[in-house]
């Protein structure tokens, strides 16, 4: 045997070795499991939860309802957030089109000059030009077969990433109509603390005269008319804090709307909005269907988990076939002459991976690694998802209890100014007396109106909770 053919054969054995080699497909790796959530929420175990509801039934201030249908038309995030479902969209389509062949219009000319051809053993003769001309007119195709299913994958990645975008689209409305309605529901508060403190700036103006009138008559001290003024200065100056967050906060609201600052219309007062009853938190199972964050999370884990089977594809050889159909000849004036010219055939290869496995499996390495952050970041949506419904319905039942007792509070505390004010008129109080009892009023009757809106925020938050304020109206 010839040191020639030897040389080829050992080639050949090495390249298929090479090959061969280069074809081991990764393992299937083991990721983290997802705990399972509870049967109920401790002691309950509702059959149905307000989550269902549609925001438009849900809250019933038309006043509300009018901003958060603008909200949910104007509000930047919200508009681009559709526009990344569009770039989704777009992604899916394109791994959608890379299973299918490409066809290509071509045009080409190949003009060498082939004067140091050698012939045998003899020099060529450099003063001779031989040309070598082809020319080719028509459509070639080219088509990755998907042997193992990579392109498959990066498909079905595509598409449950596309879909994540629809939930992400979900999350960025039912946080935005529960923003919306938090802050209606605080400048409802804030409304009431004005007109709280308007009211106690009234009736501490009349005391500060009935004390100068006293004072004129002898019957009480300068110390006390300025006691009596330092209150009234300070509750002015609360007044003015009070209109200064009223214009932040219908500032905020407006910049959730899309829109420049202007006047925001509300409805009854916050002491006059009905409490809700009965609120049902449904079952922590639904929590997985509902909440759009879960369900985002849960999409992006299956776009990781087939990320990993295209990774794993990529170690095995991929195969190609490239059609093409059209005109060709060595001369350009013959190029469209039929039959003669009519050029159909097939080229087909077999690519492996040979000196780029360490970049394969690179790229593996990070599709696992990323699934696995998936793993975690489902678990944590589910874990977040249950301690909002826990904390909120918490929220809710104790701050119906305080608002109960504040009441009571309230009450007392109104009957106390009426009696120092008596027990002051006749002597047997001090001007002291007095102002501690108007103070205490205006601090509960503040508390009182907070301690309401904290019911309707609780109310709130459990609604978005609990996957409530996506769904589009009836």
């Amino acid at each position: 045997m010839s040191i020639e053919k030897l040389f080829y054969k050992l080639s050949g054995f090495f390249l298929i070795v090479i090959f061969a080699g280069s074809c081991k497909i990764a393992e299937p790796p083991v990721l983290p499991a997802v705990k399972e959530v509870p049967d109920a929420f401790i002691d309950r175990a509702d059959s149905v939860s307000v989550g269902d509801i549609p925001w438009d039934d849900f809250f019933k201030d038309k006043h509300l309802k009018n901003l958060i249908e603008i909200a949910l038309n104007n509000n930047l995030d919200l508009l681009a957030a559709v526009q990344r479902i569009e770039v989704a969209r777009a992604d899916y389509m394109i791994s959608r089109g890379a299973l299918l062949p490409s066809v290509q219009g071509r045009a080409t000319a190949n003009v060498g000059n082939l004067n140091n051809r050698l012939v045998g053993n003899t020099v060529p003769d450099r003063t001779i030009q031989n040309l070598n001309q082809n020319y080719f007119l028509g459509f070639q195709s080219a088509w990755e077969a998907d042997v193992w299913g990579r392109l498959r994958n990066l498909r079905e990645a595509a598409f449950a990433r596309f879909l994540a975008t629809e939930k992400g689209r979900q999350l960025v409305r039912t946080s935005l109509v529960a923003e919306v309605a938090r802050m209606y529901y605080e400048l409802l508060t804030l409304d009431n603390e004005l007109e709280i403190v308007k009211k106690n700036i009234n009736l501490q103006e009349i005391a500060l005269e009935v004390i100068r009138i006293q004072k004129s008559a002898g019957r009480t001290s300068e110390l006390a008319v300025q006691q009596i003024k330092a209150q009234l200065l300070s509750t002015r100056a609360l007044e003015v804090e009070i209109n200064q967050r009223i214009i932040e906060r219908e500032n905020n609201l407006n910049l959730l709307l899309g829109r420049y600052p202007e006047e925001i219309h509300r409805g009854r007062s916050i002491l006059e909005q009905p409490l809700p009853r009965g609120i049902k938190a449904g079952l922590p199972g639904d929590l997985l269907l509902r909440r759009p964050d879960i369900r985002e999370a849960e999409l992006n884990l299956t776009a990781a988990k087939a990320d990993i089977e295209a990774a794993r594809a990529a170690f095995l050889p991929s195969v190609i076939i490239s059609p093409y159909a059209g005109f060709n000849s060595p001369d350009a004036s013959m190029l469209l002459r039929t039959p003669e010219s009519i050029a159909i055939g097939a080229l087909g290869s077999i690519v492996a991976p040979i000196f780029n496995g360490r970049q394969i499996r690179a790229d593996y390495n990070r599709s696992v690694a990323r699934a696995t952050e998936s793993v975690y970041d489902y678990q944590e949506a589910i874990l977040e998802g249950y301690q909002e419904v826990m904390t909120n319905l918490s929220r809710i039942n104790n701050y119906e209890r305080v608002y109960e007792l504040k009441e009571e509070e309230v009450e007392v505390l109104h009957n106390a100014v009426s009696t120092s004010n008596d027990l002051f008129a006749t002597g047997y109080a001090n001007y002291l007396e007095v102002i501690t009892a108007q103070q205490r009023v205006l601090e509960a009757e503040l508390e009182l109106a907070n301690t309401r809106k904290e019911i309707y925020l609780g109310v709130i938050d459990l609604y978005r909770a609990l996957g409530g304020g996506w769904k589009d109206v009836n």
